[in-house]
């Protein structure tokens, strides 16, 4: 279901634009129809009031908690059942954040993602997605929204820009801090600027080696990483939000000193920030998280060197949350629906020896 099905509704049912807004924000802030100083009999016409249940259970009936995994780091991952039975993914981050999905399943077949390894399913809806926000809000504030959760919100673009656009209006999320990820689409930074929500971006970089970016990422885009990040600098540069650039680590392939050459060429003087995450172990993925130690220093030595690096655990490593686990156990670890699954060959991807002293 997508948001403007549920404002024909409602205008249907008699609601002026203001009646509108106010079932969305109700909905979207996971508030009971009679909070605030106006009761719902008092402002809503007599059409709307009759239809209202019918519309709220339905919203109500878009998604729902199945399971929940609290992390040690303040972080809960939530399996979220959809009407029809399929699973997406939501994390409610420490500090207000939270990750939705915008697919269920992914077509990019990122090597090291469990997610990609289904195939696409099927879209999210935009309410889809506002429901993973309104069940977060339900448990915890959510003050940051990163669509960086099972799926390519590229491949997505009408029914994320429709959340987006809420998210960023009624549903009260600054702007900055609606995050749109991303591989690389070029649809994706013409699209944006012409929207009244810009949000910021973050870019999936991974390797500054196009060979290799083409190994890891077989199904992106084929920009050359000198080409995205400068199409991100002339995103950044235009909205004035730093691009977050997203490096997975992992050992033997991506944590080498070249690929800290590399770097030190591509990002000097950009306006973004390099986040760097350790690999969350996927089962039957024949790849390494390096060393916390190796990392610290890769992260150090970017720093000195000038660009600005932050060095991050995904959320909730012990429950084993990498984005797509959960949905995968709940299925038995197989493959849903009608979904292709992408073979994941580490062995094929060329390792670079270790420049560092065995641990």
């Amino acid at each position: 279901m997508r948001i403007h099905d549920i404002r024909r509704r409602l205008r249907e049912a008699g609601a002026g634009p203001s009646h509108e807004q106010r079932v969305l924000r109700l909905w979207s802030h996971a508030l009971p129809r009679d909070s605030g100083r106006r009761l719902p009999h008092s402002f809503f016409p007599a059409g709307l009031m009759a239809e209202l249940p019918a519309i709220e259970a339905e919203l109500a009936g878009l998604a729902r908690v199945h399971a929940v995994h609290p992390g040690a780091d303040g972080s809960e991952r939530l399996l979220v059942a959809l009407a029809d039975g399929q699973t997406v993914e939501s994390v409610l981050l420490p500090r207000d954040g939270l990750c939705v999905s915008s697919q269920v399943g992914c077509a990019v077949g990122c090597q090291f993602c469990m997610t990609g390894r289904e195939g696409l399913l099927r879209q999210v809806g935009s309410a889809e997605i506002i429901a993973q926000v309104a069940l977060a809000r339900l448990r915890r504030p959510v003050r940051k929204v990163v669509f960086m959760g099972m799926g390519e919100p590229a491949h997505n673009l009408d029914n994320v820009m429709e959340a987006i656009e809420l998210l960023g209006t009624i549903g009260n999320i600054g702007h900055k801090n609606l995050v749109f990820s991303t591989v690389g689409d070029p649809r994706v930074f013409e699209r944006l600027l012409q929207e009244r929500v810009r949000p910021a971006l973050a870019l999936s970089l991974h390797t500054t080696r196009d060979e290799l970016r083409r190994k890891l990422l077989p199904r992106a885009p084929r920009l050359t990483p000198e080409e995205l990040v400068a199409a991100g600098e002339r995103y950044a540069r235009t909205t004035g939000y730093p691009i977050q650039y997203q490096w997975t680590l992992l050992e033997g392939i991506n944590d080498s000193e070249e690929e800290i050459e590399g770097l030190v060429r591509l990002l000097s003087g950009k306006y973004g920030v390099l986040n760097m995450i350790p690999f969350n172990a996927v089962d039957g993925v024949d790849f390494q998280r390096p060393a916390w130690a190796r990392c610290q220093q890769i992260a150090r030595t970017l720093h000195e060197r000038g660009i600005l690096t932050k060095l991050r655990n995904s959320a909730g490593q012990d429950v084993d949350g990498g984005c797509g686990q959960l949905r995968a156990r709940a299925t038995g670890g197989g493959v849903a629906g009608q979904a292709r699954p992408v073979t994941v060959d580490a062995a094929s991807i060329v390792r670079r020896p270790s420049s560092r002293p065995e641990d």
